[in-house]
């Protein structure tokens, strides 16, 4: 048992010994970099130091200032009402009506043509005609006055 102490602890020194050398000839590597190339490497350490400082400065610059405003609203508890006195006074037929809703819903006329099951000039006509009856130009602004008149929720 005392044998293979001894052994082991002359294993041991010469371990701690060869990681000495190892260190010192590191070292001495490291030395003899820094003495040969000092501009480069004092110029490599500026660099890294205002990179890292024009990243942060970027960062800082660029994050965006918004502050969230939370707005509560009543909504009504009442659904949609339709209002039918409208439909007829404006003379606003139920197909019309069925072309207005899916123009709401932002469908295109081949769109609203395919769920109708009915040509697209078709509903090009239905849409004229609710221009016409809504005093309209476009598509939103028949939309909004029938939203108005409640003729769609």
């Amino acid at each position: 048992m005392t044998f293979t102490l001894t052994k082991n602890k002359q294993i041991i020194v010469y371990g701690i010994a060869l990681a000495v050398l190892l260190v010192l000839v590191k070292w001495v590597e490291l030395s003899f970099i820094f003495i040969n190339y000092p501009i480069e490497i004092y110029v490599s350490i500026i660099a890294v130091i205002f990179t890292a400082l024009g990243i942060w400065l970027a960062l800082k610059l660029t994050k965006p200032k918004t502050n969230t405003v939370i707005v509560e609203k009543q909504v009504p508890a009442s659904g949609f009402v339709f209002n039918e006195t409208q439909q007829k006074q404006l003379r606003i037929s139920s197909r019309e009506l069925e072309v207005l809703q899916l123009m709401a819903q932002g469908l295109s006329n081949q769109q609203i043509a395919d769920s109708l099951f009915v040509s697209v000039p078709t509903i090009k006509t239905h849409a004229n005609n609710l221009f016409l009856k809504l005093d309209a130009e476009r598509r939103t602004q028949a939309i909004e006055k029938a939203k108005k008149l409640s003729l769609i929720p």
